[in-house]
């Protein structure tokens, strides 16, 4: 495997080098990044999540649910491990076959933690952004909110930003009837 220095962008070659040490490895843009396993809030609000998508799924049949671990590969140099994701069947008829997800989930949710924070907010909006994702949500366990971003002219707008504390349930035109309030998603 490469050292990751200047100037040397990391790929999916070495991206598959990297060690199966219980932390979250991602490439973007050929820069590595590592994050420590997830605390139990944080898994929390990802069974919650994935979940109820999951339980919607079942009565409507418009598509399948994962959660992390699973590698989203968008090119040789973005690879990816959201913590829930949602592709309808009609967009994963279009996807490259693989063991992965490779290329655009519909949607993406990242559940932030205060090393992830701005990389969720920036970098990784950027790729999403970028690569085609419909719809990305991010969630932040500490304050209980969650920002939704959507795609409007090939660019996210921050639609809406939802907190527990107003009550909020959160919405998608991607699985029309899914209601999914705050109360519940950070449930302990």
């Amino acid at each position: 495997m490469k050292p990751a220095g200047s100037g040397v962008k990391l790929t999916y070659d070495d991206y598959v080098l990297f060690p199966e040490d219980g932390q979250r490895h991602e490439l973007i843009d050929g820069e590595h990044f590592v994050t420590p396993a997830p605390n139990l809030k944080h898994q929390a609000v990802s069974g919650n999540v994935f979940g109820m998508i999951w339980s919607f799924l079942q009565r409507e049949p418009i598509g399948r649910a994962f959660s992390a671990p699973l590698d989203v590969i968008f090119s040789h140099f973005d690879v990816v491990e959201p913590d829930v994701l949602y592709i309808s069947h009609e967009r994963f008829a279009q996807l490259e076959p693989s063991q992965w997800v490779k290329g655009a989930p519909n949607l993406v949710v990242e559940i932030g933690s205060p090393s992830t924070r701005r990389r969720d907010e920036t970098i990784k909006r950027r790729l999403y952004e970028k690569f085609g994702v419909e719809e990305y949500w991010v969630i932040d366990p500490e304050i209980d909110t969650i920002k939704v971003y959507r795609r409007v002219n090939e660019r996210y707008e921050r639609t809406v930003e939802l907190s527990l504390e107003h009550g909020d349930v959160l919405t998608t035109p991607l699985l029309p009837g899914l209601n999914l309030p705050l109360s519940t998603i950070f449930q302990d």
